[in-house]
């Protein structure tokens, strides 16, 4: 029996059969730009050739269809989607998406080493790559407090996996501009790997020092001069369109023949329900495709363009000794994909997948939500002065403003303003039981009854909660410590709500029921008053201390 490589290179000349031909295909060539005719010949899990290949074991007509590389995902928090990762795989490989790239830190800021282990070791059987890039900042900032912290030895640890790329997104930028000796040595621990950053509004002489540590991609552009002084700099500029992040049609004018290379399209945070009813990385090419951006050149910011940046040789292209991992689809401008490929076995057609999915264990990631019991008078907010800071909601963005408003006090205590849409924000540390409760204004959920709870708070994922009246709030939040996580909706009682019993923020269920359960929620939501599309998206963020201008944490205001 030949090597793997010695048949490899028989089938790529014709002495051998294939194993599959994909005959009659066009096939974007993501090098040249250009749409080519021919068979695609496959041996293994690698393409053999395309051309004139007749023989193989197997062949697939594809009547003129096209043939393109599976999409890659640059930059993915798969846990924003609230799903395990068999059902996340269910979800995004249907769409086209073979490989992706994360630093699961949405799950290590409280579950630590063992909860990056836990889900690479559930996704090991599931068809896609997944390449793993070391979280730089758990917890993102001594800001909040996180269920687990991993320093530069656990950092190093990571890096020297086998599944490991890179150093993940470095959100820590005041301390890398300020010299902070922690995250330097992460970084230079990384030396020589792919080490991605996150700077949002940086620019000038902290931008040059901020890139100067050696971080080249940044995703958390909102303008198009942010984007292109970053570009001008040195950095790859991904362009961001996810559930609540939506920087799209902003950046996309930076896509030029002279600027293209530089240019990844990713989706940051995507929810399940847009992940089963838009897709994934593939509603991006999409979303860009309508916008005026040509096909090919869509294809390549979603293939070639991140197995470069990330050094994943044999990714990215339909091309001699590339992996087979590919999607077929009839008309490029549509982007609907047909069939998808991995390693050269149909793992999807129509939308639906192929494949098993492990069911969802837990691991040791459950009974997370550990609170320290409080009355509901702690969630009385004293006035501070004749104004108070309010965190006002930008539309589309995970960005908020600061505002100084007279607010409405009663009794003593500052109280919710319906009628100006200011309502009480609360977040109730839950990792360590410390009895930590920070409280804050909030602007622009629209609530005007009842109030939501998540636990889901990007980064550290502790509780957090927002509404009209403490007495709602005190009962959505205990709803959660009884589900050991989750979303919740109350108004008099509590309405509607989804149980995330892993670390907190993953569900175990299927990712219909989860969508399901979501869009009850989100209805529920906008029945107690908000216009927000994904108010539960929104509401996770406010809680993030590495995005301007201001939050609030278990620790209190924060302004970035």
């Amino acid at each position: 029996m030949p090597s793997r490589l010695a048949r490899l290179i028989s089938v790529a000349k014709g002495e051998l059969p294939a194993d599959l031909i994909l005959s009659n295909a066009k096939v974007v060539n993501v090098f040249t730009g250009r749409i080519e005719s021919g068979n695609v010949a496959i041996c293994g899990d690698r393409i053999a050739g395309i051309g004139d290949y007749t023989e193989a074991k197997e062949a697939l007509d594809l009547k003129g269809r096209y043939i393109a590389p599976g999409l890659i995902n640059g930059h993915i928090h798969p846990e924003s989607s609230m799903l395990e990762i068999g059902q996340y795989a269910r979800a995004v490989v249907p769409h086209g998406t073979t490989a992706l790239v994360t630093d699961f830190h949405e799950i290590a800021n409280v579950g630590g080493i063992e909860g990056i282990r836990y889900v690479l070791d559930c996704a090991r059987l599931l068809p896609f790559e997944l390449f793993l890039m070391a979280p730089s900042c758990v917890p993102s900032t001594r800001l909040e407090t996180s269920g687990a912290s991993l320093g530069p030895k656990e950092v190093r640890q990571i890096l020297k996996w086998k599944e490991c790329i890179g150093l993940g997104e470095v959100m820590n930028f005041r301390g890398v501009i300020g010299g902070d000796k922690g995250i330097l040595k992460k970084i230079v621990s990384a030396r020589g790997k792919t080490i991605d950053g996150h700077a949002p509004s940086l620019s000038g002489r902290d931008l040059s020092a901020y890139i100067a540590a050696g971080i080249y991609s940044d995703h958390e552009s909102l303008s198009f001069a942010e984007a292109q002084e970053k570009l001008r700099q040195g950095m790859f500029i991904m362009l961001r369109e996810g559930s609540s992040e939506k920087n799209l049609e902003a950046l996309l004018p930076l896509v030029t023949d002279k600027s293209y290379q530089r240019c990844l399209l990713v989706v940051d945070d995507r929810s399940c329900t847009d992940l089963l009813k838009d897709g994934d990385i593939d509603g991006v090419v999409r979303r860009a495709i309508s916008l005026g951006l040509d096909p090919v050149r869509a294809i390549q910011l979603a293939t070639i363009n991140p197995a470069e940046y990330f050094r994943r040789e044999g990714l990215g292209a339909v091309a001699p000794g590339y992996i087979a991992n590919l999607i077929v689809l009839g008309d490029l401008a549509r982007f609907q994909i047909d069939m998808v490929f991995y390693h050269g076995k149909l793992v999807a057609e129509e939308g639906k997948p192929l494949f098993p999915t492990p069911q969802a264990s837990g691991g040791g990631l459950t009974n997370t939500v550990n609170m320290k019991p409080f009355p509901i008078e702690e969630l009385k907010l004293p006035p501070s002065g004749e104004t108070e800071a309010v965190i006002e909601v930008v539309p589309g963005q995970i960005i908020t403003r600061k505002r100084m408003e007279k607010v409405k006090v009663s009794g003593g205590e500052v109280v919710p303003d319906l009628e100006r849409d200011i309502l009480k924000l609360v977040v109730v540390e839950r990792h360590q039981a410390s009895g930590n409760i920070g409280l804050g204004l909030v602007a622009g959920l629209g609530l005007k009854r009842g109030a939501l709870a998540s636990s889901i708070a990007h980064d550290s994922h502790n509780i957090i909660a927002a509404g009209t009246n403490d007495r709602d709030i005190f009962t959505a939040i205990k709803e959660i410590e009884r589900l050991q996580g989750g979303l919740v909706a109350a108004g008099g009682k509590v309405l509607a709500s989804l149980a995330l019993p892993i670390a907190g923020i993953l569900s175990d269920e299927p990712l219909e029921t989860v969508v399901s359960k979501l869009e009850k929620l989100e209805k529920t939501a906008a029945e107690l008053g908000t216009k927000l599309a994904s108010p539960f998206a929104t509401l996770s963020f406010l809680a993030l201390p590495v995005i301007p201008e201001i939050r609030l944490t278990d620790l209190g205001i924060v302004e970035v």
